[in-house]
């Protein structure tokens, strides 16, 4: 009896000596785009700066690294906190550790095909043979017999023209696709976390111009109505006050209540419910803004961002599947072997001689007519991988588009808050010459409402300029990829290989 072992090895043997090379294209990396630069011009050495907090210079250093917790250069602890609880905590992550987790398994599942399959099977069975139909040569006995059946089938299918390998290699590419969305979970959910803490310091920053410019607005009703006891001013210029401060009141509400949706974003963010908002609260002022920032060359972008990296993968996954196309029309080889016992006895089942049956088959099929089928299948995998070269190169513009956005961002925005610093300071200059000059009777009530006016868009012209300089900071981190590959949890997944072993 050929046993088990006997007849795996010698499918091995077989299967080694008639696989040869996988067909289809071998994946090759596209080249990184041919430019040093994000812009026409070049960028300059440093932002504007301005006197007020987060006004400062920023320089823009080029191949600087970025590390991998990047928030950190915001010198905030509460931000520090409210991100380690996000990743702690939020939904978005684990359920891309278990899109990765499943698509290494399918990666493993796949190179069993690269083995023998072996099937043990074991059949009792009860007979009875039928007694009132006559036959040349009847025999003789009871006519109820039992028959104990048992053996072991192995079935190999060798890889020949390398479709397996190149099945196994497309599963890898995508397994590679999934640790690249979770490194961009990752990216997305810490970046916006960053930017709800900033949008929420921002709020915060307006509420307080608000109620600022309304505690003004009040001063100044209260001179003008005691103006109004001594007549030295008519009522509709007190009533037409009165209307400005109640207009100024009715902005309150709104930014209060972005304040309030911002709370639930952020406590959503870290993976609770609206009812269990986080005890941390932000403000500009708790936020220092990071004085260098890496500028990395395109040739580097692409190996940075984690969305390049997973189209890259999708067009290698790609690839491959043309192999397998391929692979598909040309001749499909197996071979087959089952070796066993029957016998009447459970007793006799191992140890009567002739009990014993083996079989040892080849097999090899070519399609031969399929009206077009696998030509067509072949087609549109070609067909697939173009589109992931062009949705590759798509993303590819898009992500250094991001970069010049950023760093546009970040220099227009930093003139900006220099002019909107400016801005301010000349307002409330004014706005106190004109209320010493209404309480003297110098001015009249137009002339106050005027400097009230403009002192009330600069300042929150000013805070606005403050907030955006620290989100357009987070932007180019994120931009830039955000320093996944320095951290020590974003090693590479566990290894793979598209070589068969025997």
């Amino acid at each position: 009896m050929l046993g088990l072992k006997g007849v795996g090895g010698c499918l091995l043997a077989i299967g080694v000596a008639l696989t040869g090379c996988a067909v289809g294209p071998d994946f090759e990396r596209l080249a990184a785009p041919d430019v040093d630069g994000y812009s026409q011009e070049p960028l300059a050495a440093e932002t504007a700066s301005a006197g007020v907090t987060g006004g400062e210079a920023q320089r823009f250093v080029r191949d600087l690294d970025i590390p991998g917790l990047w928030w950190m250069l915001f010198h905030s602890t509460a931000l520090s906190a409210l991100i380690e609880q996000a990743l702690r905590n939020n939904p978005t992550l684990p359920a891309a550790e278990a899109a990765l987790r499943q698509a290494w398994e399918n990666v493993y599942a796949a190179q069993g095909a690269f083995f023998p399959t072996a099937l043990a099977s074991f059949s009792p069975s009860r007979n009875k043979t039928a007694t009132g139909v006559t036959f040349t040569s009847a025999s003789s006995g009871k006519p109820w017999f039992t028959l104990y059946t048992g053996q072991v089938v192995v079935a190999y299918a060798p890889d020949v023209f390398g479709g397996t390998r190149r099945e196994v290699e497309s599963l890898g590419a995508l397994a590679e696709f999934q640790r690249f969305q979770l490194e961009a979970a990752y990216l997305t959910l810490t970046s916006n976390v960053v930017a709800a803490a900033v949008q929420e310091a921002s709020l915060r920053g307006q509420i307080a111009a608000t109620e600022e410019i309304i505690k003004i607005e009040t001063q100044a009703l209260d001179i003008l109505r005691k103006q109004l006891e001594l007549g030295q001013v008519a009522g509709g210029d007190v009533a037409a006050v009165e209307a400005t401060l109640a207009q100024a009141q009715a902005t309150l509400p709104p930014l209060q209540k972005q304040l309030a949706l911002q709370r639930d974003l952020l406590t959503a963010l870290i993976g609770r419910f609206p009812s269990q908002q986080p005890a941390e609260k932000f403000d500009l002022a708790s936020l220092q803004l990071p004085l260098d920032l890496p500028v990395s060359l395109p040739s580097k972008l692409v190996e940075q961002r984690p969305d390049v990296r997973s189209a890259e993968a999708q067009m290698h996954s790609a690839s491959a599947l043309i192999g397998v196309a391929v692979a598909a029309q040309l001749p499909q080889f197996t071979l087959t072997a089952n070796a066993g016992t029957t016998s009447n006895l459970i007793s006799q089942f191992i140890t009567t001689p002739g009990t014993a049956f083996w079989t040892v088959a080849g097999n090899v099929a070519q399609t031969v007519f399929d009206a077009g089928t696998l030509l067509h299948k072949k087609r549109a995998a070609d067909a697939a991988f173009d589109q992931a070269a062009a949705m590759y190169r798509s993303t590819v513009i898009t992500a250094l588009q991001n970069v010049a956005d950023a760093l546009h961002a970040v220099q227009s925005d930093a003139d900006t808050l220099k002019a909107a610093a400016a801005a301010e300071r000349a307002a409330f200059k004014s706005l106190e010459i004109a209320r010493r000059q209404l309480q003297l009777g110098a001015i009249s009530y137009l002339g106050l409402l005027t400097a009230e006016n403009t002192y009330d868009i600069a300042l929150l012209a000013l805070v606005q300029a403050r907030a955006a300089r620290y989100a357009d900071t987070a932007a180019l981190f994120q931009a830039l990829g955000g320093g996944w590959w320095n951290r020590e949890d974003a090693a590479p997944a566990k290894g793979w290989s598209i070589e068969f072993v025997p």
